[in-house]
């Protein structure tokens, strides 16, 4: 395994994070015991979940797969051995059977609160906002919706203010951002500044091949602030292993159970492009799954790079990526059909 540091931070975490968002749901406990058991045997010691967790989300779900992971805690007795990342649920209809009303200071102690009872933990290494509260373009929308986005922005003061509240009490340790936009991302940073409050450490956002619209803005806030990008969906929900080609539907898969899942990166010009970085893997006797995960790996504004797996085969194969070296041909390769068929999937 290879390591980084979390940003201004001097704590180690893997290049490879373990996500867990189907525990509970397409996965048993036992199933995100084994995930658990491998990942750590692997030297994986940075693991993400959510309160939100598992997905679909829906109230009998809701917490399951923390849940799991504090009983694997309570087994296994490992947690200091786990750089442990959840998140707060944002706002809106999707998340209205956890709460309402954003993130008002007691819906963030509240949330805290629930996730370190089910996780059965003292503290929670990286805390994240899931995604903003104002309405942007994210989740498969391209562009802004000022039509229907909120006029106001989050309190972004009474946010970081509750956030060094949790800090001070040892409940969290440091903070982060999830499904933001530059402007977002730097108004926190000036928050922070201005106000001498806890600095968003991380950013996770979705990336892969075919959604690589972080760079038009989100990248260079990154390397210029020191602020590491947690790339989650870098197979884009199971498109870029290539199962869905042809009009495959594969029993079991995500997609197949789950099909509102994968429809944002299922458009023509997206399978055109996964087609053609199928070649390129074939070309250089690596899996589509392998070239995909390990673009993301090399990317320098990256710090960790979330991998979900159903199947054992799919995590160690995913996990296996770190080793995988991109030669400056391959990247050639990626980056013509980048430039032939740019970002498809919003």
């Amino acid at each position: 395994m290879k390591y980084t540091t979390l940003p201004k931070t001097d704590i180690n975490v893997s290049k490879i994070c373990l996500g867990t968002m189907t525990w509970g749901n397409q996965n048993t406990q036992e199933d995100g015991f084994e995930q658990m058991n491998y990942a750590l045997e692997k030297g994986v010691n940075f693991w993400d979940t959510a309160e939100l967790y598992s997905v679909p989300a829906t109230p009998e779900t809701y917490g399951a797969t923390e849940k799991i992971i504090g009983n694997w805690f309570k087994k296994t007795g490992k947690r200091g051995q786990v750089v442990l990342a959840s998140k707060i649920a944002g706002g809106g209809d999707y998340t209205a059977h956890i709460r309402t009303g954003g993130f008002i200071r007691q819906n963030i102690i509240d949330a805290v609160e629930g996730s370190l009872k089910r996780l059965q933990t003292d503290y929670i290494d990286l805390y994240q906002l899931h995604w903003p509260d104002r309405g942007v373009n994210c989740f498969g929308v391209r562009d802004y919706p000022y039509k229907s986005s909120a006029q106001q922005a989050e309190n972004h003061l009474e946010i970081l203010e509750t956030l060094n509240d949790l800090i001070n009490q040892g409940k969290i340790k440091h903070v982060g951002l999830s499904n933001e936009t530059p402007w977002g991302t730097m108004k926190y940073i000036e928050t922070s500044s201005t106000h001498n409050l806890p600095r968003m450490k991380t950013i996770q956002n979705s990336y892969s091949l075919i959604h690589r619209g972080y760079e038009y803005g989100m990248s260079e806030v990154s390397m210029r602030e020191n602020i590491g990008l947690l790339v989650y969906s870098p197979l884009a929900q199971g498109v870029l292993s290539g199962k869905y080609l042809n009009g495959e539907k594969p029993e079991g898969a995500r997609g197949t159970l789950y099909p509102r899942f994968i429809a944002r990166y299922m458009g023509e010009g997206s399978l055109k492009a996964v087609a053609e970085y199928e070649k390129i893997a074939k070309k250089y006797g690596l899996t589509l799954t392998e070239l995909s995960l390990a673009f993301i790996n090399q990317l320098p504004f990256v710090t960790s790079n979330i991998i979900g797996a159903t199947k054992m085969s799919q995590l160690k194969e995913n996990i296996n990526s770190i080793n995988i070296e991109l030669t400056e041909e391959i990247l050639v390769d990626i980056e013509a059909v980048h430039a032939a068929i740019p970002n498809p999937a919003p």
